[in-house]
């Protein structure tokens, strides 16, 4: 797609009159946590926030994690051929790896990739979705240097069991279906659930010279989630929560036939929150998640990696006086390593101390967040962050921030045996941002501006056939990022655009010789365009999702190009009543022929159906 299409229908998006727009306020957002570490409604914070619910998980139809956070500014995703196909995010233009994802509060991902497995993450059992755009590290630590996506999975609400249930069928031979019971009694609740899918998928690679067979690739899912807590009448609060997602992904090998991994994520988590004395509350918080992949090739077994992380915390809220906030507190992380690949080290700590002050004074606002990581491998490591905010009126609001990160290099990334390289440092970086934003009777809208620079980034180049770990040195990243979202008409609608310029500052060049510095950042498309549209009819209902982004490359050299390219869903839904709802869906209506990972199939038009039980 040209990148010259782009912008002007994002001026054509954000440029509505708000003197066409129905005069109704839209729903306050609820409480977020992710931002500050406490909780906050989303137009306190002072960064860039999205928050996706289950009634939007449910009104948009989504069928996968990545689909549903494709949407948000900033994101681009890179996917290697469909459902639970192996799935990077790259959000402002940081690396995949750049981003701390934690699930009900526990930190997840695999310790040797440096990512969370997206593509496996069942949305049937989530609840809410809390993304952070911009630097985190001082309240996260490692690896929050393009933000934070939290993921809580359901939670009961309202007294009584609860049932509720999904089953679904569609196009590739799909299949899905999801259960579950929540309850709430008194002072106790819980949330349990199950949820399945099963495709065949489509042909990933075409069969060619190295090999890859000519079949589709399919995939399959049973995930499982477990929720519960009780508040005691002392004022003490216990939770905790378990997740287990078991995925078969079948793949296309150069080296065999009949392909295929079983991986296993797995994430359990306690909390305890009391208050010693009236201004002091404190939680307490334990968690161990697990990534693990079996692969297997001609019938046989060929590898095995499986990681393991712990996580304690211990955090201190104090409120100061109306308005004042300090938070203190203590995280400690052991990563270990185990499979069949030998690495000269398998396993590492880190211990992290923060200090956060929140306050607030007429119409301003500020942050100010101090905090430092002692890792076992790379040493001491400070991080802060400042932020301002100003009511220019009760409907206007402006920021501005400043913050710095730092991600210590992946298990891979330092001891994979023929590509990585001790010698790597970790990559650091500083990041400004500028935001703007209204709440008006006849919608929302914000605009943020950023700027990004990040010393020794890590990429992966390709060097007679093989992949390596190598610093790129420097990179530098610029951004606009527009939202605007309202009613015109009776349809809901919401519009989003974003402009990135993610550049390699280099002064290498690479085994080739080509230079890095001003070339593209690979996988990062410079401008992507989002439109949502709804509008009940009773009891019918209908919608559709454009998503739009233009030409990135698919390697640091620019030598090899992904197309840009726009695909269309539309949605319909009918309740039957207050709790039952059908439910029909077309992706990718224009069959767009695209690929957003080098040589891997996307899928073309497709139709499920969906039916959706909710007991009030």
């Amino acid at each position: 797609m040209n990148k010259v299409l782009l912008a002007p229908a994002a001026i054509l998006l954000c440029g509505v009159s708000p003197f066409s727009l129905a005069a109704e306020p839209l729903p306050i957002v609820p409480l977020v946590v992710t931002a500050t570490r406490t909780a906050q409604t989303a137009e306190q914070s002072l960064a860039a926030v999205t928050v996706i619910d289950r009634a939007e998980i449910e009104r948009k139809q989504a069928a996968s994690l990545p689909e549903l956070l494709r949407s948000v500014p900033g994101v681009s995703l890179a996917n290697n051929g469909g459902p639970g196909k192996s799935t990077s995010l790259f959000l402002r233009g940081t690396e995949s790896d750049h981003l701390l994802v934690l699930i009900d509060g526990i930190k997840v991902g695999s310790a040797t990739s440096g990512s969370a497995a997206f593509q496996d993450l069942p949305v049937e059992l989530i609840e809410r979705i809390e993304i952070v755009r911009g630097p985190r590290s001082s309240l996260y630590g490692s690896e929050a240097i393009g933000g934070v996506i939290q993921i809580f999975t359901r939670k009961g609400t309202g007294a009584g069991l609860k049932p509720f249930f999904s089953v679904g069928s569609g196009s590739h031979d799909s299949h899905s279906g999801s259960t579950g019971l929540s309850g709430r009694a008194g002072s106790s609740w819980f949330n349990l659930g199950v949820s399945a899918s099963d495709t065949d998928g489509i042909n990933v690679k075409q069969r060619s010279a190295s090999g890859h067979e000519d079949d589709r690739d399919g995939y399959r899912n049973l995930s499982a989630s477990l929720r519960a807590g009780h508040r005691f009448a002392n004022g003490l609060e216990l939770d905790g929560s378990f997740l287990q997602a078991d995925a078969h992904n079948d793949f296309d090998s150069t080296t065999g036939e009949d392909a295929y991994s079983d991986g296993k994520q797995k994430v359990a988590g306690l909390r305890a929150r009391f208050e010693p004395l009236e201004p002091w509350q404190v939680t307490l918080q334990a968690g161990r998640s697990e990534d693990k992949s079996d692969a297997f090739e001609d019938g046989a077994f060929y590898s095995r990696f499986d990681t393991r992380r712990d996580s304690l915390s211990w955090q201190n809220d104090v409120t100061l006086a109306a308005g004042h906030t300090l938070v203190l507190g203590v995280d400690h992380q052991h990563d270990e390593v185990n499979g069949t690949k030998s690495y000269a080290e398998d396993s590492r700590d880190n211990d992290g101390y923060f200090a956060q002050y929140l306050g607030g004074a007429g119409r301003h606002d500020w942050q100010l967040a101090l905090r430092r990581d002692d890792n076992q491998q790379f040493g001491d490591h400070e991080t802060g962050s400042v932020a301002y905010g100003f009511a220019l009126s009760d409907e206007l609001r402006a920021y501005a921030s400043y913050g710095t990160a730092f991600k210590a290099p992946t298990f891979n990334e330092l001891y994979y045996p023929g590509y990585g390289n001790p010698a790597l440092q970790a990559e650091k970086s500083k990041s400004v941002e500028l935001g703007l934003n209204g709440q008006h009777g006849w919608g929302h809208w914000s605009a943020n501006v950023y700027r990004t620079q990040v010393d020794d980034l890590i990429s992966s180049i390709r060097v007679n056939g093989k992949s390596l770990a190598q610093g790129v040195d420097e990179a530098r990243i610029r951004g606009l990022e527009l939202q605007l979202g309202s009613e015109l008409l009776g349809w809901q609608w919401n519009a989003g655009y974003s402009l990135m310029d993610a550049e390699n500052r280099s002064q290498r060049s690479s085994r080739s010789g080509i230079p890095y510095y001003g070339k593209d950042l690979n996988r990062r498309p410079a401008q992507t365009v989002n439109l949502d549209i709804d509008r009940a009819f009773g009891r019918f209902s209908v919608g559709s999702t454009l998503y739009a982004q233009d030409s990135a490359y698919d390697d640091l050299e620019n030598q090899d190009e992904l197309s840009g390219y726009a695909s269309l869903d539309l949605r319909g839904e009918y309740r039957l009543d207050d709790e039952w709802r059908l439910q029909a869906r077309v992706s990718n209506l224009l069959d767009a022929d695209y690929q957003t990972a080098a040589g891997y199939n996307q899928p073309g038009q497709a139709v499920y159906f969906t039916v959706r039980y909710q007991a009030l």
